[in-house]
């Protein structure tokens, strides 16, 4: 009998690798083409988002006989800087900008501060009403922006904060979106690592400063990008709270510069060119804050 055939001998055949055939009943390569076609239409549907955007960035550097033509162009074949130069001759750009600069970050450091504060008190601190002051900010998440819009101009109004840099931020100062990403995310941090703390002798405030916020990068990313996108974007507040032309922001600023045909002149270069303006330091944030981003959005909500 041949070692082979022996009763508890072990085969030393070299193992034969699966073929088509079996690679096919495995499910491998159903695998990959589902992969693939998934890598397709997600590259398919960035493509759709992202045109409109390459769209209006090109053609801030088209000249008006490329911008006019028929069928349209998408490259321009002689790149101009003329359209941001008759913009700035015509607009007060670094003004408005500086404007949306100012409203933009005090909102966003405003937020930071005080929904981590709220965040951290909802998630740690036990007290009295806690659950139903949770409940009030799941409710204020329901309200349409837009219904708190005529609340908040009287309130504004009485308190003489229209035309003013105060008036366009105390609105914002805090929201209830931001509430919830920093009381979901804290939730993740170890009560056993704030007890040790405080069994140490430190404060709460030292707790919240010291420990809690480093360890909260990522969420204060996400709410730092979600902030500051929303009030560089904002438009409608902007332009109910303010009269005073120096203290538009940027969008009312293009928006009522598009609107006037003795400045504007129906150029599709300058709005074109104005848009990508708006919309550049928005994605010198996000490209910043890209990582913690990611990583904030990955793990808000863990327990």
């Amino acid at each position: 009998m041949s070692a082979t055939n022996a009763p508890g001998a072990v085969s030393t055949a070299p193992s034969k690798k699966p073929g088509k055939a079996e690679r096919k009943a495995s499910g491998r390569e159903p695998r990959s083409l589902q992969r693939i076609f998934v890598y397709v239409l997600l590259s398919l549907g960035l493509l759709i988002m992202s045109a409109p955007f390459l769209w209006m960035a090109l053609s801030s550097f088209k000249t008006t006989s490329e911008l006019t033509a028929s069928p349209p162009v998408w490259i321009p074949t002689e790149w101009t800087l003329d359209n941001f130069r008759d913009l700035l001759d015509k607009l007060d750009l670094p003004l408005y900008f500086m404007n949306s600069v100012i409203v933009a970050v005090l909102v966003t450091v405003s937020n930071l501060v005080f929904c981590s504060m709220l965040g951290y008190a909802l998630a740690k601190l036990k007290f009295a009403g806690r659950n139903k002051i949770f409940g009030l900010v799941l409710g204020a998440l329901m309200v349409p922006g837009n219904l708190m819009l005529l609340p908040l101009f009287v309130l504004m109004s009485k308190l003489q904060l229209i035309d003013s840099y105060a008036g366009l931020v105390l609105p914002f100062a805090a929201g209830a979106f931001g509430v919830f990403l920093m009381r979901q995310f804290m939730q993740s941090i170890p009560d056993e690592l704030l007890e040790a703390a405080r069994m140490d002798g430190a404060g709460e405030w030292y707790i919240f400063w010291r420990i809690v916020m480093p360890l909260v990068k990522p969420a204060l990313a996400t709410l730092s990008i979600f902030t500051f996108l929303g009030s560089w974007n904002n438009f409608v507040w902007p332009l109910i709270a303010t009269n005073d032309p120096d203290k538009y922001t940027l969008p009312v600023a293009l928006a009522t510069f598009a609107t006037d045909p003795n400045k504007a002149g129906g150029s599709n270069g300058m709005l074109m060119a104005g848009s990508f303006l708006i919309v550049l330091p928005v994605l010198v944030v996000f490209i910043a804050l890209q990582r913690h981003f990611t990583q904030g959005i990955a793990t808000a909500g863990m327990k």
